[in-house]
């Protein structure tokens, strides 16, 4: 495995290159969550890597993780910027091409504004517990989590992963509940999406209803393939609740890409 830094634009992002073991396989660049750093994925990279055989890239996104603390808030439009700016120059920058993305949660909604582009070369697209739109059950929640970082242990449990928790979870936060994040929606992307997609939700998402990915299903006319897996027993994290599943199905879906 290979660690660093990467520098793009004025900002220092921390990674994490897992090498190939078989040839003739795309990398696959994890893309974590609204709360998530590299270490946050926890063994799952090191899992997927040797099960696909795929050189796999993971990330901290700008406030999140090691990599650079957030100086300002975020706005409206931070997930198009970061699929649409960010991960291109990343990907340059760190010589990867027509790459496999897998996105979890705010991370799966950059990867489908990034294959939406008609810009990027993506062979596929795999997006877990994806937002789409914004639903009410995704408000309660995320509500929720204020409380529990306000009157719990959270902030200590997640300053193991993160430089400055209270940045990071603020800067998350503060935007998904600004009354101007609740009409964000990229349904607008889905139909230029041009690599086949798999879509995972779990029955059980505290923050998002099936109607994400049936979204995605019924929008993306151009994708060549939309396969739905959908999880009983799993909440939104279907790479940690159901991680055998979610492994195997994103090994048949690389086999194919």
């Amino acid at each position: 495995m290979h660690n660093g830094f990467v520098r793009i634009g004025e900002r220092n992002l921390e990674y994490l290159l897992i090498p190939a073991h078989q040839i003739n396989r795309p990398t696959l660049v994890l893309l974590h969550e609204g709360l998530g750093s590299v270490a946050m994925w926890r063994d799952f990279p090191a899992r997927l890597a040797a099960a696909t055989g795929c050189r796999t890239l993971v990330y901290s996104r700008y406030g999140y993780g090691q990599s650079d603390v957030l100086e300002e808030a975020f706005k409206t439009d931070f997930m198009h910027r970061e699929g649409r700016e960010v991960l291109p120059e990343l990907l340059a920058a760190l010589d990867i091409e027509n790459p496999v993305l897998v996105g979890h949660s705010d991370g799966a909604s950059i990867a489908l504004l990034h294959a939406g582009d008609s810009r990027s070369n993506v062979a596929g697209l795999v997006v877990m517990a994806p937002h789409c739109f914004v639903e009410d059950i995704s408000i309660r929640s995320i509500e929720a989590a204020k409380v529990a970082f306000e009157t719990t242990d959270l902030p200590a449990k997640l300053a193991k992963y993160h430089r400055d928790v209270r940045r990071t979870f603020y800067g998350w936060n503060d935007i998904w509940l600004h009354p101007d994040f609740l009409s964000w929606n990229i349904e607008d992307c889905l139909p230029h999406i041009r690599c086949p997609i798999l879509a995972i939700q779990g029955e059980d998402d505290e923050y998002g209803t099936m109607a994400q990915i049936e979204a995605i299903a019924a929008k993306a006319s151009s994708s060549p393939g939309v396969e739905l897996l959908k999880l009983a027993d799993c909440r939104h994290s279907p790479h940690r609740d159901q991680t055998a599943a979610v492994i195997d199905a994103i090994g048949r879906f690389t086999d194919l890409v």
